[in-house]
């Protein structure tokens, strides 16, 4: 017997010694879901982001742009994909906005917040023939309906800074009806096209065809003036009455999390977002960069809920 319990337990530690370790997190690839179109200033940044955690975690991770509904096809497969750490997204600014505005229940909650990384303020433009923002006023003031905006989705952030240009200047958002697209990038072209007359956006996303001669700004819907922008004047200095309005971007995951998998996507984040590399690309397209870890983020989100709740209603978008 003596001998057969000694067998016993040498084969025990052998197969103990040849058994498979538990897999450590990330073991295969992980996908970025973007909510919205390739092109805009959503997709250039979470790609770098992408870019560089990949090399964080050491594995890769595929793009993934799921447009439709103003964002909400994207940020509704993020929040209810497998919550393994194998499906991550960028959330906007338009999440704050959805369940105010009627358009879907989602709102902060439904998520895992890992890093803020990015705020931009919105800022209006035309084409480079076009008014100044006195006379566009002017104009839509005489003839209700002549002038027509976009910037992305009906009720996002976007439509908001339009309309808080408008309501604060005693006009009724409907005389310069909104015209829903799917991101910045499409508003852009139909700008620049002559198919509506103003794009409401954050200045990065504009830049590449302010560059190109295209477009150009007439106001920055910010408490002061943009370094990349001295000489844009903000809404309140152009037009007397105070209004800002700012873009957020970050990263999540679906809620319930494995501890360990935060950790190390939160752990990869604040080297990512404070890494030399990313500092460079934003700073080359004039992206804003506003860090906040997990815990920073899920308050910025919870604040901005409420904060965007009372825009909202006060320029009448609320249901």
């Amino acid at each position: 017997m003596t001998l057969i319990k000694k067998l016993a337990s040498v084969l025990a530690l052998s197969v103990l010694a040849v058994a498979p370790a538990a897999a450590q997190y990330p073991d295969h690839a992980i996908n970025l879901i973007v909510p919205w179109a390739a092109g805009g200033g959503t997709d250039a940044t979470g790609r770098i982001i992408a870019t560089l955690l990949e090399k964080e975690l050491g594995q890769p991770i595929n793009v993934i742009n799921r447009t439709g509904g103003g964002g909400i096809v994207g940020h509704t497969e993020i929040a209810y994909a497998p919550a393994d750490g194998y499906t991550l997204g960028v959330i906007t600014t338009e999440l704050s906005m959805y369940h105010w505005t009627g358009v879907s229940p989602l709102n902060y909650t439904n998520y895992e917040p890992l890093a803020l990384f990015n705020a931009d303020p919105e800022a209006v433009y035309v084409r480079t023939d076009g008014p100044d923002i006195d006379a566009l006023l002017a104009q839509i003031r005489a003839n209700p309906g002549s002038v027509k905006a976009s910037g992305a989705n009906l009720g996002g952030m976007a439509h908001l800074g339009w309309a808080g240009v408008l309501v604060t200047n005693d006009i009724d958002p409907s005389a310069a009806p909104w015209v829903p697209s799917e991101g910045a990038s499409a508003s852009l072209q139909l700008l620049a096209s002559g198919a509506i007359t103003v794009v409401t956006t954050t200045m990065p996303d504009a830049q590449p065809m302010v560059d190109a001669g295209e477009v150009k700004p007439l106001i920055v819907a910010a408490n002061a003036r943009v370094p990349s922008a001295p000489d844009l004047p903000t809404a309140e200095e152009a037009l007397g009455n105070k209004w800002a309005a700012y873009a957020w971007r970050g990263i999540g995951a679906p809620k319930g999390l494995p501890d360990d998998v935060k950790v190390r996507l939160t752990e990869a984040l604040d080297k990512v977002v404070n890494s030399t590399e990313f500092a460079e690309f934003m700073a080359q397209r004039k992206f804003g960069i506003d860090y906040r870890d997990a815990a920073g983020f899920e308050a910025f989100m919870e604040d901005a809920d409420a904060s965007i709740g009372q825009a909202l209603k006060a320029v009448g978008l609320a249901k």
